[in-house]
C-alpha cells in the first residue's frame, strides 16, 4: 500500500461530488500491538479506525471525531478516535467466550461524536441493528445531515482503508458546479465495483483511474495518519474527580497510591494522597465527614 497512513481528498471535475481516501497500516498495527485482539474484531477495528479517518476530513475544524458502537453480541463495544485530522486511536472489548463466526456487534447504537478545539460538542446516534459500520454511517448522514454520501470499508488485520464519496450541498460559489441526480447515479454505480482488495491495496491514483477513468477527478495533498493516545496525567485526573474527593482519598490511602490504566495505550499513573488532595483543592466536598 503505497498510500498508507494518509487521507486524501478529491473531487469531481464540474460535478458537485467530492470523496476521500484513506489508508493505514503502522497506525493500525500500533492499535493492533496494544492488545491481542481475534482476527475478526481486529479486521472490525480496523474498519472504524478508517472509517474516523475518512470522517475527520470532512470537518472543517480542529477537534476530535469519535465513533463509539454498543450492541448485543460478541464485541461489547468498540471505540475510535481521530484528533486534529492525524492523531488515531481504538480500543475493542469483547466476551471472555468469544468464538469466530459468531454475531459481532449484533443489535445495537452507534454514536458519532464531534468535539470541536472551540464550540458546542455534538453527538448523533444511529442503530447498528447488525448492518455494516458503513451503512450504518451512511444512514447517520442521510438521517441527521441530510447529505447523500456511500462509504466503503475494508480491513484484513495488516492493513485497513476507506473510501467515502459524499454530494456537495448547493450553494451560491459552487453554482458552475452540476448538481445532478444521473451523475450521482454514474459515480456511484462506477464506484460500487471496486473490491475489498483493490482498496486495500491499490495506490490511490490507480485506484482512482481504474474506478473513474471516464471522469476528470482532482486530487488534493495527503494528510498524514498515525497513531498516538491522547492520554495524559491530567486527564486521568479527571477520572478520579468524577468519583468525588471521600472515595478517592480513602482509596489512595488504603491502597497507598491510586493507580489509574489507560484502556487504548496501557499507559499507567499513579495518584498519591497528597496528589488526590491537591486535585480537590477549594473544593467544598472535600470533608472527610
Amino acid at each position: 500500500m503505497s498510500d498508507a497512513d494518509q487521507c486524501q481528498r478529491f473531487l469531481f471535475d464540474q460535478l458537485a461530488i467530492r470523496g476521500e481516501l484513506t489508508g493505514l497500516q503502522k497506525s493500525y498495527r500500533d492499535v493492533l500491538s496494544q492488545h491481542p485482539y481475534p482476527v475478526p474484531v481486529a479486521r472490525l477495528l480496523g474498519e472504524f479506525m478508517a472509517a474516523v479517518s475518512l470522517l475527520s476530513d470532512t470537518l472543517k475544524f480542529r477537534g476530535l471525531l469519535s465513533l463509539q458502537a454498543r450492541g448485543n453480541g460478541q464485541i461489547r463495544t468498540l471505540m475510535a478516535e481521530c484528533e486534529h485530522h492525524e492523531r488515531l486511536r481504538a480500543i475493542a472489548r469483547y466476551n471472555d467466550d468469544y468464538i469466530d463466526g459468531g454475531p459481532q456487534l449484533g443489535e445495537g447504537q452507534l454514536a458519532i461524536t464531534i468535539e470541536p478545539d472551540q464550540g458546542k460538542r455534538y453527538q448523533g446516534i444511529v442503530s447498528l441493528d447488525d448492518h455494516s459500520l458503513a451503512a450504518a454511517l451512511e444512514d447517520y448522514f442521510r438521517q441527521s445531515e441530510q447529505i447523500r454520501t456511500r462509504i466503503w470499508l475494508a480491513a484484513d488485520g495488516e492493513r485497513a482503508a476507506g473510501m467515502l464519496i459524499q454530494a456537495m450541498p448547493e450553494s451560491a460559489h459552487e453554482s458552475s458546479l452540476i448538481h445532478d441526480s444521473d451523475a450521482w447515479d454514474r459515480v456511484i454505480a462506477l464506484a460500487d465495483t471496486l473490491t475489498d482488495e483493490e482498496l486495500l491495496t491499490l495506490p490511490n491514483e490507480r485506484l482512482l483511474t481504474r474506478l473513474f477513468h471516464e471522469e476528470t477527478v482532482r486530487t488534493w495533498p495527503p494528510q498524514r495518519r498515525y497513531f498516538e493516545c491522547t492520554c495524559s496525567h491530567e486527564r486521568s485526573a479527571r477520572a478520579l474527580q468524577s468519583i468525588g474527593y471521600s472515595e478517592a482519598r480513602q482509596l489512595a490511602v488504603e491502597q497507598g497510591s491510586i493507580q489509574v490504566d489507560c484502556q487504548f495505550c496501557r499507559a499507567s499513573y499513579h495518584y498519591t494522597v497528597e496528589d488526590v488532595e491537591a486535585l480537590f483543592a477549594g473544593d467544598d466536598n472535600t470533608s472527610l465527614n
